[in-house]
């Protein structure tokens, strides 16, 4: 279908790709990843004619069509009807019939032919966008990260049509779980090599991982982070209320062989700088209500508190608030109704879409990084700015004259200088690549304080250990106590639930409104328990840490003299210790048991 030989390519002698060789065969569907700037855009362009390589040759199948569909959407007819149009064959442009079967089966409606291309949201305007591809009949999509800026039920949608796709494809995103699901073989760009396997992302940096030698200290780094993992599952596994983040534990210890060392290969070591936080609650909003017309309410009365050790999520469609109720919640904007009460020593790290705006044009970034946090010294910075993708001379640049993407990552690079207790971050990952979404999710499940999230990417949504979900509907918002898996199971994106509001009785607004109290006071009651053995399993996992040391310090004694003093403290110490990991145990037991009955109770 489409042979690539020898193909090398490079610019202002630097190469981004040499001797490439590689072919798409029929029925293949291609994942193509890489770091930012690693070429992939640009080996799209040689695929479609658009650039010529340094050297080497791109040979397609006679009368094979590559359909291509750009990162940048650009509309210029007046009505969607007319600009589906455009893409009819030539000879064929009044066969408005073929455009507008395509564009029903996208899930267009008759009386929306007419409408302004501009006044669709980001979901179908992507459609509209793939219906002018597939209206000129390709056998071949190249697709330059489509799901940009669509919301998770417009991912969702795009996910099925990817899956039912007869032709070939090849795909470029940095949502790994996406990739997964809807390609048969993953090909990627490293060391300026283009390299492909049968599989998903896994199993291609497994590949590269093979070819990569990895240090020592990483080697003895995994093996205590996998003992700490297997240690929670084996003395909670068993635990009936413990079974889902031992589950949660047990999928991370299936994938640190592969992306913990991918992690290290590109030393992507973040961190964000917790600042200590003494009180329990850290913000409290009550009764929020906010609209920017009069006749289109965003927010009506939602409120939320935020207590220390929280991982709360956003969700819903584009346009329900999402990103609106953050920005209150950070004091970017005032609510009409309603109020937010932030707590002493509260200390807010916000990443937010217009935040970009207020960076200093003449700045450079490491300035903007450096500013954030005075403290650091010029080495910190520079590793903030290489994490944030600007290396070397690149983090000389001026803010001014960044991309909107880059300026994100400048923002993003700030978040981690500064020392925080509550993240409030609002699609932070939109502008990184794989390899930096792996080191952000592991810093996020590191972080001691508490994370506010707005994401539409379900790789996230999974990973992370949720307390709650809060979901945006049309007007109104309700919150979900439970982390996403148990979402999807209980309710999941069915539309008659979750879509626009339908009208109820008075009996059905009352049961609601009781199952929604008795979630609060469920809530309430759990959480102190909660708390209480979160500190116990800290406490028993670092005691047993500090069993295990000892135990190996006198397999390695080699002292004289005082050699059986020490070994006798040490073994006094051993067993104080021991009756003390028998005693939290015991309390754990008990409140588990506590947690049990509270659960039956609201059950």
């Amino acid at each position: 279908m489409i042979q690539v030989d020898s193909l090398s390519m490079g610019y202002h002698g630097l190469p981004l790709f040499e001797e490439a060789t590689f072919s798409i065969q029929e029925g293949e569907r291609c994942a193509l990843v890489g770091r930012n700037g690693s070429g992939k855009t640009t080996l799209f362009r040689i695929l479609t004619g658009e650039e010529r390589p340094d050297e080497g040759s791109v040979v397609l199948r006679k009368n094979y069509k590559l359909g291509i569909l750009k990162q940048h959407i650009k509309f210029t007819e007046s009505t969607i009807l007319e600009e589906a149009a455009l893409a009819l064959p030539v000879g064929d442009e009044d066969a408005l019939h073929k455009a507008e079967k395509i564009l029903f089966g996208l899930g267009f409606k008759d009386e929306q032919m007419y409408l302004d291309p501009q006044q669709l949201s980001g979901g179908f305007q992507l459609r509209l966008n793939l219906a002018k591809v597939l209206i000129a009949e390709p056998d071949c999509l190249l697709l330059d990260e489509p799901t940009n800026y669509l919301d998770i039920i417009s991912i969702a949608w795009f996910t099925r049509f990817l899956q039912q796709w007869k032709g070939e494809f090849v795909l470029i995103s940095h949502d790994r779980e996406f990739l997964d699901s809807v390609a048969t073989h993953t090909m990627g760009i490293h060391r300026q090599r283009v390299r492909k396997v049968k599989g998903g992302t896994v199993e291609f940096y497994d590949k590269i991982l093979q070819e990569e030698e990895i240090h020592a200290r990483t080697a003895e780094n995994l093996d205590k982070k996998r003992a700490h993992l297997q240690s929670f599952i084996d003395r909670f596994g068993a635990k009936a209320s413990k079974a889902t983040q031992a589950q949660s534990k047990a999928k991370a210890l299936q994938r640190i062989p592969t992306l913990e060392k991918l992690k290290d290969l590109y030393q992507l070591d973040f961190h964000f700088n917790e600042a200590f936080f003494p009180g329990k609650k850290m913000l409290s909003a009550e009764n929020l209500y906010f609209s920017y017309t009069p006749e289109v309410k965003i927010v009506e009365n939602f409120s939320l508190d935020i207590e220390k050790d929280e991982h709360i999520a956003i969700i819903g469609k584009n346009g329900r608030g999402k990103s609106t109720i953050l920005r209150i919640l950070a004091g970017d904007l005032s609510p009409l109704g309603g109020s937010v009460k932030r707590w002493e020593n509260l200390s807010i790290g916000y990443f937010g879409q217009t935040n970009i705006q207020r960076l200093h044009p003449q700045n450079t970034i490491e300035e903007e990084i450096w500013g954030a946090n005075p403290k650091l010294n010029r080495t910190e910075v520079k590793r903030l700015c290489g994490l944030m993708m600007f290396s070397g001379d690149q983090a000389e640049k001026r803010t001014a004259v960044l991309s909107g993407g880059e300026k994100s990552r400048v923002l993003l690079g700030k978040i981690l200088a500064s020392p925080c207790n509550l993240l409030l971050l609002d699609e932070p990952t939109h502008h990184l690549d794989m390899e930096s979404i792996e080191a952000l999710i592991d810093a996020l499940e590191e972080f001691q304080g508490s994370v506010v999230m707005v994401t539409h990417s379900e790789l996230i949504l999974k990973r992370l250990q949720l307390d709650r979900i809060v979901i945006c509907h049309e007007g109104r918002q309700e919150t979900f106590l439970g982390d996403y898996e148990t979402f999807l199971e209980k309710h999941g994106w069915d539309e008659p639930a979750y879509g626009k509001t339908k009208k109820k009785n008075v009996d059905q607004r009352d049961s609601k409104q009781q199952r929604a109290e008795m979630i609060n006071e469920r809530s309430k009651a759990l959480k102190p328990i909660d708390q209480e053995i979160a500190k116990l399993e800290k406490l028993i996992a670092t005691l047993e840490a500090e069993q295990e040391a000892d135990h190996v310090k006198l397999l390695n004694f080699s002292g004289k003299g005082e050699k059986g003093s020490i070994i006798q403290e040490m073994s006094k110490a051993s067993s104080q210790r021991t009756a003390k990991i028998q005693g939290h145990t015991i309390t754990w037991e008990a409140l588990m048991a506590e947690r049990a009955k509270v659960e039956a109770k609201f059950s």
